[in-house]
Parts: structure tokens; C-alpha cells; sequence
């Protein structure tokens, strides 16, 4: 399976920094556990616009697929999980999603359309963190990120193609907004390690 995702590099701006790389491998057990929880919340925010924007015929059904398909996810992380012995449990979240829907308008159309945009970022970061991790992990791992990768980066391409869709003019300033400041959120210090954080402190 091809593990190229230079689009997405070229599309988010800056990779992953190292020192997050080399804190994930030090702890496969909060990785795997806020992973199953980027995945349920990400099957969370499709049923959320499906359930906001009934009458966007495009929408319902692309994110109706996704929701399923990142659910499907989920129970994968879970059994990946089991099978290691780690428990689920909540933890707190990250700064990161949080803080990118802040930037979002609450005008409506533009708020979809922010909404559609900081979930392509999302999706797109999570694929270049699953590329990025890949190479370090043990077999089974390695293989099921590198299995991500298709699906995640057809996420990422299913909500800009759906925000472009709803905008009435060119969305390319707005997502070049949304990864400024995304680059910051990742390489802004974090104290706590999870999916999405940025730099450990």
C-alpha cells in the first residue's frame, strides 16, 4: 500500500515535529487510547452535520459513510487496545480541535463551511501523523496506520470538496487561515501528550 501522502504535506505546510514523534513511541498506551477517542469524536462531528444540515443532499451522504467508517475505526483501536491489555478510559482533551472550531463563524453559510474546513484539517493531520509514526511502530501497528492511510486522506478530500461545494466564493484564504493557525496549535508547547498535541513539554 502506497504510504505517499506528499499532498498532504503540501496541504498542512510543516510535518509532525520529531520530539512528538519520540514522545508517541514512549507512550503507545495514551496514543492508543486518545486515538480510539479522535475516532469516536470524528464519527461524533459527521452525525453532528447530518443532524445540523438536513437539507445538504451532498453532505448527508458522505458523512453518513464517514460516520460509519470511523466508528468501524473505533473498534478496531479498541481491539488493537485489548490485545495489548490497555484499558479505554476518558481523557481530557486536547487544546487542539477545540481551539481550531473557535476560529469558526457563527454566520451561517460561512460557518459550515468553516466547520468543513477544520475537519479536513483534522483528518489530514491525523493522516500525516499515522505516516509518521508508521516506520518506528511494531508490525501489527505499523500495518494497521499505514492501512489508515486511504481512508484518512479520503476524509480529508471529502470535506474540502464538500466546503468548496457550500461556499459562494474560493475557500483558498480561508484554509490558509485555518493552517496558520493550525501550524501554531502543533508547535506551540503542550503539557499534556495526546493525538493532536503539539511540542511535549
Amino acid at each position: 500500500m502506497s504510504t505517499d501522502i506528499s499532498e498532504i504535506i503540501t496541504f498542512l505546510k510543516i510535518p509532525t515535529p520529531q520530539p512528538w514523534i519520540d514522545k508517541a513511541l514512549k507512550n503507545q498506551d495514551i496514543l492508543l487510547i486518545d486515538h480510539a477517542q479522535c475516532e469516536k469524536k470524528a464519527a461524533s462531528t459527521a452525525l453532528m452535520l447530518i443532524h445540523r444540515y438536513p437539507e445538504r443532499k451532498a453532505l448527508l451522504y458522505q458523512l453518513s459513510r464517514l460516520a460509519r467508517e470511523e466508528l468501524r475505526h473505533f473498534e478496531q483501536v479498541l481491539d488493537i487496545m485489548s490485545e495489548r491489555g490497555i484499558e479505554f478510559r476518558a481523557l481530557s482533551a486536547a487544546r487542539y480541535a477545540r481551539s481550531l472550531r473557535d476560529k469558526v463563524s457563527s454566520v451561517e453559510p460561512e460557518r459550515l463551511v468553516d466547520t468543513l474546513i477544520v475537519g479536513a484539517i483534522i483528518e489530514a493531520r491525523s493522516c500525516e501523523r499515522f505516516a509518521a509514526l508508521a516506520p518506528f511502530l511494531d508490525e501489527t501497528l505499523g500495518k494497521y496506520y499505514r492501512f489508515l492511510l486511504k481512508s484518512e486522506s479520503r476524509h480529508y478530500r471529502n470535506y474540502l470538496e464538500l466546503a468548496q461545494q457550500y461556499s459562494s466564493i474560493d475557500i483558498e484564504s480561508k484554509i490558509d487561515m485555518f493552517i496558520a493557525y493550525e501550524n501554531a496549535l502543533i508547535t506551540d508547547v503542550d503539557s499534556d501528550f495526546r493525538f493532536h498535541s503539539g511540542m511535549p513539554s
